[in-house]
């Protein structure tokens, strides 16, 4: 085992936190990982099953409901829905201590995002992502490490995954310091078989995400199109372009470097395949989207510095409307 980490939780058994989990198990480690239910009944009786470009993987790890059991840890992968991380994270507290390291692997704008940022200006929390302001009553903002994942899988059966493009994980303190846990958990992941980079400005690789996830996701479940058709088809792409052109300008307003032009951008997204956004799969599979961290997030930022966003804000009210339908 070539980390120093050997107490590694995974918070979520779901696609991408089996996955994590599984290549993790590739060096060594045994990730413990908090879960429930059937998910839970799974991974005790045969552990996590994955499937990606390097063939079947089939690891044990050690699984659990209680977070007493599992005891406090050094480092925690959040996998959960943005929209449940205060709860899993009121749920972990037997598991943290003040040197615990916590990075979230969600979608959309995290709340953590105006942390470690000295600007002078005030940053209230985004309404959308943090309705009560309670995640910071949970965990010291100095324990997080902010992620930006480029994974995409889907859940096969509870506890069984598959992934088939490559992964990529990129880290980054806060602060945008290179600090030696920052390169530890980089070397962990990457030891994993995971491409794993420490950025010295994590919201720029972060605004690429976010983008990612506004322009597809959000139409994904009022169309039931894949990715492929989201960004080449006659009849979406240049919805979906304009949707593109409004996010780069928030982007832009907030200062991000985002490393790309609109065309590239467009012939990647389309290059993904015939993949079903995980917006879509929660969307089939009868859970709630994750809207407010994906697309009402993101138009709450540039209501604060003054830009409209017509196209998206249309999007997200059919979307809005597809999932209270789905819901009801």
């Amino acid at each position: 085992m070539s980390s120093q980490f050997t107490q590694v939780c995974i918070a979520g058994a779901g696609a991408i936190g089996c996955t994590l989990a599984a290549r993790l198990a590739k060096t060594g480690l045994t990730p413990n990982i908090l879960a429930r239910g059937e998910t839970l009944a799974n991974l005790n009786a045969r552990g996590v099953m994955l499937e990606d470009l390097e063939g079947q993987h089939q690891v044990n790890v050690n699984a659990s409901d209680d977070p007493n059991q599992l005891g406090v840890q050094q480092l925690i992968f959040i996998c959960t829905k943005a929209h449940a991380i205060a709860g899993i994270l009121a749920t972990m507290q037997p598991m943290i201590d003040e040197n615990t390291i916590v990075i979230p692997l969600v979608n959309g704008v995290p709340w953590w995002y105006f942390h470690g940022i000295n600007d002078g200006c005030e940053h209230p929390p985004l309404n959308c992502v943090d309705p009560n302001a309670e995640i910071d009553s949970y965990i010291q903002p100095s324990q997080v490490i902010g992620a930006v994942t480029f994974m995409t899988a889907h859940v096969v059966a509870p506890g069984q995954v598959k992934s088939t493009n490559p992964h990529l994980l990129t880290f980054g303190e806060l602060d945008n310091r290179m600090s030696e846990r920052l390169e530890k958990v980089r070397q962990l992941v990457a030891d994993a078989g995971i491409e794993a980079r420490a950025s010295d400005s994590i919201r720029d690789p972060l605004w690429t995400k976010i983008i990612a996830n506004i322009t597809s996701n959000p139409l994904s479940i009022v169309t039931q199109a894949t990715l492929k058709q989201i960004y080449s088809s006659p009849e979406l792409a240049p919805l979906t372009r304009k949707v593109l052109d409004e996010a780069l300008l928030v982007a832009a307003a907030y200062g991000a470097r985002v490393p790309f032009n609109p065309p590239l951008f467009m012939q990647m997204g389309a290059e993904m395949g015939d993949f079903k956004t995980s917006m879509l799969q929660d969307y089939e599979a009868g859970r709630p989207p994750e809207l407010a961290t994906i697309v009402d997030a993101v138009i709450e930022l540039a209501e604060r510095v003054g830009i409209d966003m017509p196209n998206t804000q249309h999007v997200a009210a059919l979307a809005h409307f597809a999932a209270k339908k789905m819901l009801s």
